[in-house]
């Protein structure tokens, strides 16, 4: 029961980890594009959301390990 409450966890976070590096990669890429000041700032908060439910996601997993370890 409490090994697939831990997979389930590190699949959750691998998730999430995908997420923020997605972001990352969207946000380097409208960088190198020369963009404008505001370009980049409205290219930025359109990641923003995203960027804190994959960090959410990251997190909720993290826990779910930690409770299922605890709990083994």
């Amino acid at each position: 029961m409490f090994e697939i409450m831990i997979w389930g966890g590190a699949a959750l976070s691998l998730a999430g980890l995908a997420g923020l590096i997605w972001c990352i990669l969207r946000v380097a890429r409208a960088r190198r594009a020369g963009l404008s000041e505001n370009e980049l700032r409205a290219a930025v908060a359109a990641v923003l959301p995203l960027n804190l439910g994959a960090l959410c996601l990251s997190v909720i997993g993290l826990m779910l390990v930690v409770v299922g370890v605890i709990l083994s």
